[in-house]
């Protein structure tokens, strides 16, 4: 017996999805993301305690003891990752969604011979088992356990029909007959599947990958709902769905690529791959001070952070560094690029850890015509978002992607470690053009020592 009758339960969950809906529309912007996400978090607690309120009283310590392992589990990894690592999270919490979605349908197969409750829990089964295994591959290709470069082998493309035919068959199976032995051959060969779909997707294209496998989770959520007759999985599975798909599509339309592209693209050799390689052709090097002189006496510049910023974690000493040259007069504006870093509003986030305001970022559409007017572009730690190759060489991986055009201001700074190329694994032509120079180190000791010489001046 519940504490909590089944009018009760409704209008909870109702309030659970209202403060679903609202915490999406909070966290389309930065202003409000904050609120959107406590709304977002309430919405979710409300949840959590309706269920306690609405289950048997005998089931309350089993889900008391699985919250405990979980929270043993996910509290320490989410507390200690990294910045940069936060990719590689949200591809382990999104596959595990997915995989939780998919054993739930299961454990639901033998409670209705309705065909239309089985179609929900076979679809369920699938994608979960798809968003699942693809997501693990994500997470391996973004911490670098597996090759970020497309893995491929003969007739790959056959056995990935073939698994997909085989499952949607292992399905309709299911459906007819409510087997748990054709469940779990649809379970493996979702699997199998998840895996086929991911491994050929390298370099840059993994987190538009994962936003997709989002949207899989999601549908998969929603499916769950209507196997367990839940109105609020329902509605949340179908927001993370139809969220991840519009998220996917902004990445895709910021990479200049379609979907179709990036997932199938290594087929035919379009799909970006990262690279050690590294070039050996002559550049320009520079020393701090005279970076700083070049800042000191410029009227505007503009800061274009990438990745290798977040990882050297200098988002202080970037924000520093702006804020005692506009102590000098000079216009300081930070140009963000929509799949700068790992994931739309990585950089947003970063900088807003370091307090950078609002009114300081520029997004590509805004920033791009301004850059003739700029007398020096500070890049740290990006190269793919500013790379000429996109426009100007047909059959790049990059190709068609829409760059910050830095080439248009008057001076261009690199700080970069190496001359090691981004993570689509292909040269800047921009580090060798003379007017560019480059501050080799680590970003966050390099903007340390121009900081210095700033100060100094």
């Amino acid at each position: 017996m519940s504490v909590l009758a089944p009018e009760g339960t409704a209008l909870l969950y109702l309030a659970s999805a209202v403060c679903f809906i609202l915490a999406l529309k909070g966290l389309s912007s930065p202003r409000t993301a904050r609120r959107g996400n406590a709304i977002g978090a309430a919405g979710a607690l409300v949840a959590v305690i309706t269920v306690f309120l609405s289950v048997r009283l005998e089931n309350v310590p089993l889900i008391l003891a699985a919250i405990a392992v979980g929270s043993a589990v996910a509290v320490p990894v989410a507390r200690r990752v990294q910045m940069t690592q936060m990719p590689q999270l949200v591809a382990l919490f999104n596959g595990v969604g997915g995989g939780a979605a998919a054993l739930v349908a299961v454990l639901e197969l033998g409670h209705s011979g309705d065909p239309w409750v089985r179609l929900a829990v076979v679809f369920t089964m699938l994608v979960g088992a798809v968003s699942f295994a693809g997501s693990a591959v994500t997470v391996g290709k973004l911490q670098e356990l597996i090759s970020t470069r497309p893995l491929l082998f003969p007739g790959m493309p056959v056995v990935m029909v073939l698994a997909l035919a085989g499952a949607i068959t292992s399905g309709v199976l299911v459906i007819l007959t409510g087997s748990a032995g054709w469940a779990v051959v649809v379970l493996v060969l979702g699997l199998v599947a998840g895996l086929l779909l991911v491994l050929p997707v390298g370099g840059a294209d993994v987190p538009i990958v994962i936003s997709l496998l989002n949207a899989f989770t999601g549908l998969a959520v929603a499916a769950s709902g209507i196997v367990l007759g839940n109105v609020l999985l329902l509605v949340a599975g179908t927001l993370v769905g139809a969220s991840g798909t519009i998220l996917t599509k902004v990445m895709a339309a910021a990479m200049g690529r379609g979907v179709a592209g990036i997932m199938f693209g290594a087929f035919r050799g379009g799909s970006t791959a990262g690279s050690t390689v590294q070039s050996d052709r002559p550049v320009r090097s520079s020393s701090p001070e005279d970076v700083a002189v070049q800042l000191g006496y410029a009227q505007r510049v503009v800061i274009v952070p990438g990745y290798g910023l977040a990882v050297a974690q200098g988002q202080h000493t970037v924000a520093e560094l702006a804020t005692a040259l506009e102590a000098r007069g000079i216009e300081v504006v930070f140009a963000i690029h929509p799949v700068a870093g790992r994931m739309p509003g990585h950089m947003n986030v970063l900088l807003a850890e370091a307090n950078v305001p609002y009114e300081a970022l520029r997004e590509l559409e805004e920033v791009n015509p301004e850059f003739p007017n700029t007398d020096i572009v500070l890049v740290v730690g990006a190269n793919d978002v500013v790379n000429p190759a996109a426009k100007s060489t047909p059959g790049a991986p990059i190709y068609g992607m829409p760059i910050l055009e830095v080439a248009l201001a008057g001076q261009v700074v690199f700080l970069k470690r190496s001359m090691r190329p981004g993570f689509a694994g292909i040269e800047n032509e921009l580090l060798h053009d003379p007017k560019t120079t480059l501050l080799f180190g680590d970003a966050k000791d390099s903007l340390t020592k121009v900081l210095g010489a700033v100060k100094a001046l």
